[in-house]
């Protein structure tokens, strides 16, 4: 049986992470968030796709391809957050629930960082536990799919002996 599949997309400047302004985003690497969330994901009992782009097409791309198979995406836009539409409106088209990821609390930086275009669309927003919040975020999701998953799928009596 396959695992159920969770989503985490990355965007701008996150390739940058560990380098680029230590005393912002800390010393973890995307290359240490990923490792994070694959064995948060695999703890939980999921599958991780696990994507980073500098291109806004390319993760629109993404979000179309996994929108009907995720069971769920956790999502660090970077900048996009702040400025993209057309990612908002991708992510509409998501089956699955989306929680916002920023590794600092956008809302106690720049005015323009506190508007999003994710929020809208997401069930949870997690800003400044910086590479935590990924799990954090991982876990919600897990959590948000087992309740859907045991609303939804029942055994019948007369196959209880078959699913043992």
């Amino acid at each position: 049986m396959t695992r159920p599949i969770l989503a985490v997309l990355s965007g701008a400047n996150l390739n940058l992470l560990g380098a680029r302004q230590p005393e912002l985003y800390g010393t973890d690497t995307l290359a240490d968030v990923e490792a994070l969330c694959t064995r948060t994901a695999d703890t939980l009992g999921y599958d991780l796709d696990f994507r980073q782009t500098n291109h806004e097409g390319v993760l629109i791309d993404s979000i179309h391809e996994l929108r009907t198979t995720a069971a769920g995406f956790v999502v660090n836009a970077g900048a996009w957050t702040h400025t993209s539409i057309a990612l908002h409106d991708a992510l509409v088209t998501t089956t699955a629930p989306v929680v916002e990821v920023h590794l600092t609390n956008i809302h106690a930086r720049e005015s323009f960082r506190q508007v999003s275009y994710v929020s809208p669309v997401a069930t949870a927003v997690i800003a400044g536990c910086g590479p935590a919040g990924y799990a954090f975020a991982l876990h919600h999701l897990a959590a948000l799919d087992l309740a859907t998953r045991t609303e939804v799928v029942t055994v019948p009596q007369e196959l209880h002996h078959v699913a043992r």
